[in-house]
């Protein structure tokens, strides 16, 4: 059987233009000689297309589309992921074949955690549906159903599945592709049965889905894996039938099925047979997984090319400091839309050093990037005598936050006349901690640091330049101690604790869900009392941000909710 994953980056609500790539692939695979063609999860309407769900006219449409693919499919099988109402909406996955949909397999497990929703817009499936092409039985599964140990996957092997195949929408964070594979090894080894991965590439708001689509063996040995970050057409020769043997040794499935006190109702769909005996051999990439840092700057870059271009924007705009932040920000964003759609605005105050100055111009010009200079004084002691009498004089920190909301007008002035998008350059420290301006530097419409601890800013800094070669950021702006420059001779540590020391106890607070208690065995007491009271202090703040690309496993917005009003401190 010949094997085609689609690994495709499709548009949330573009139904006729998903419909229309979809339907181009179909081709491409036809022209490959596909027997099975596979696409992701809800590829018809892009993951997730929250409340758009709710709207009877979208959910009309969708099914639409896939009665539209369908005609499409004569020669092959195409397997769809859509959304699917009957009794109840489903998460569902369309099977196409000879110009009709000819079946359709309703997802068992929803997720309801981190960034899922699926109990607010779908209904739960109960059927199993298993494909009989020719002499091979197909499984269908999507996203959820293969992450769970047992059921549907290995009531599926017991019913005859030879290939189980996976719909997916598999969002990304540092380390997810290597742990999704190792689970699908295991999925492989316990069914017994070859494994289709088909996921989702692409960015969406805060997501971003990063294919790596593979194809195991039933011993979980990886036949094919499609590179990540990119869509990719990825196609696979395999023979199901060699499971057979594996299982006649491996009496566990026996056992296993005299456990069960009754046998799940199993929907056989006959299809027509595989071609495969006219194939030319098929080439069996696996693309090897990227080093971490190359993954974030890959996810990143891709979130926001997606956010930028899907949006319809085209040029962006970064207030460029001299710091670290900016500065990667500014190279991040040329990296993903090309210099000449990168704008870098530099606002020196009387604080501004000469370092500082120098460096955001050096910048820019090593990322070949459009630099224009706007100072902010004159602007800063306009608003300073103007709010004199209502404030007594500003002083302190409406002094140092007055600077910041000035250079948020600016950019954001720039960001109207121009249609450029501002991206802000926040990284999650500062976020987690409060360490940030609301109005002021927190002003844009993409954070793309939002989920990069500041350590990892120094880290991504340092590949940047190593990847290219020359200093696209300089050494300067790596080595200087972090400012804010509002103030005289500022330093981000007179305000927060050292970021080798800050970082690690974010990390287990934020992310691991760590008590205090917990973290005042682990830590510095110190760092921990102070950073704590930060980070419950600062949710507001944190409410108000920009979207920014996830990148760990548990990001500020749709993952980590926690209440505003909160009085509990533990």
């Amino acid at each position: 059987m010949r094997l085609a994953l689609a690994q495709l980056d499709v548009v949330v609500g573009d139904i006729e233009g998903n419909r229309d790539r979809i339907v181009d692939v179909l081709g491409t695979a036809r022209e490959a000689d596909a027997d099975l063609v596979v696409f992701p999860e809800l590829a018809v309407t892009g993951y997730p297309p929250e409340d758009l769900l709710l709207r009877p006219a979208f959910v009309r449409a969708a099914h639409a589309a896939v009665g539209e693919i369908a005609r499409a499919t004569e020669g092959l099988v195409a397997l769809v992921g859509t959304p699917w109402l009957d009794r109840d909406l489903a998460n569902a996955c369309a099977v196409c074949a000879d110009g009709a949909v000819r079946a359709v397999y309703r997802k068992h497990f929803l997720p309801n955690y981190g960034v899922f929703d699926e109990h607010r817009y779908f209904g739960e499936g109960r059927e199993l549906v298993l494909l009989r092409l020719g002499e091979t039985y197909v499984g269908l599964t999507i996203c959820e159903d293969v992450w769970q140990p047992g059921p549907p996957a290995t009531d599926l092997a017991l019913a005859g599945a030879q290939l189980i195949v996976n719909l997916s929408a598999s969002p990304f964070h540092v380390g997810k592709a290597e742990e999704r594979e190792e689970m699908l090894v295991t999925r492989a080894r316990d069914t017994s049965a070859y494994v289709a991965f088909c996921n989702l590439v692409g960015g969406q708001d805060e997501l971003v889905f990063d294919g790596h689509s593979v194809v195991l063996d039933d011993s979980g040995t990886v036949v094919a894996r499609a590179p990540g970050f990119e869509e990719h057409l990825l196609v696979v020769d395999v023979s199901p039938e060699l499971a057979i043997g594996r299982r006649l040794r491996d009496i566990r499935r026996r056992e296993l099925e005299r456990s069960r006190e009754t046998a799940p109702e199993v929907r056989i769909v006959e299809l027509a047979g595989a071609r495969g005996a006219g194939h030319h051999p098929a080439s069996h990439p696996v693309a090897p997984f990227e080093p971490e840092l190359e993954q974030m700057r890959r996810a990143l870059t891709l979130g926001l090319r997606d956010y930028v271009d899907k949006n319809g924007f085209h040029d962006v705009v970064v207030g460029v400091s001299g710091g670290i932040d900016s500065a990667l920000t500014a190279a991040l964003c040329a990296d993903a839309l090309g210099p000449e759609r990168v704008h870098c605005v530099s606002m020196p105050s009387r604080f501004t050093s000469e370092g500082t100055r120098t460096d955001a111009r050096r910048l820019a010009e090593a990322l070949g990037c459009d630099f224009r200079e706007i100072p902010i004084e004159a602007m800063v002691e306009t608003f300073r005598r103007e709010l004199a009498e209502a404030t007594g004089g500003l002083r302190g920190l409406a002094d140092e936050n007055l600077q910041a909301r000035v250079r948020g007008v600016v950019v954001m002035a720039l960001s109207n006349t121009y249609g450029w998008l501002v991206v802000s350059t926040g990284n999650k420290s500062e976020l987690a901690v409060g360490y940030a301006t609301l109005y002021g530097d927190m002003v844009g419409g993409f954070a793309l640091l939002k989920d990069v601890f500041k350590t990892d800013v120094f880290r991504l800094a340092r590949y940047l330049n190593e990847r290219a070669g020359r200093e696209l950021i300089p050494a300067s702006t790596i080595e200087r101690a972090p400012s804010a420059e509002l103030r005289p001779d500022q330093r981000d540590e007179d305000s927060l604790p050292p970021y080798e020391l800050l970082d690690p106890v974010l990390e287990a607070y934020v992310e691991r869900d760590r008590s205090r208690e917990e973290l005042l065995e682990e830590f510095d007491p110190e760092v921990v009392e102070r950073a704590v009271a930060l980070v419950d202090r600062a949710e507001y703040k944190r409410r108000q941000a920009p979207p920014g690309v996830k990148l760990r496993p548990k990001a500020f917005g749709r993952d980590r909710r926690t209440p505003i009003t909160n009085r509990w401190r533990d």
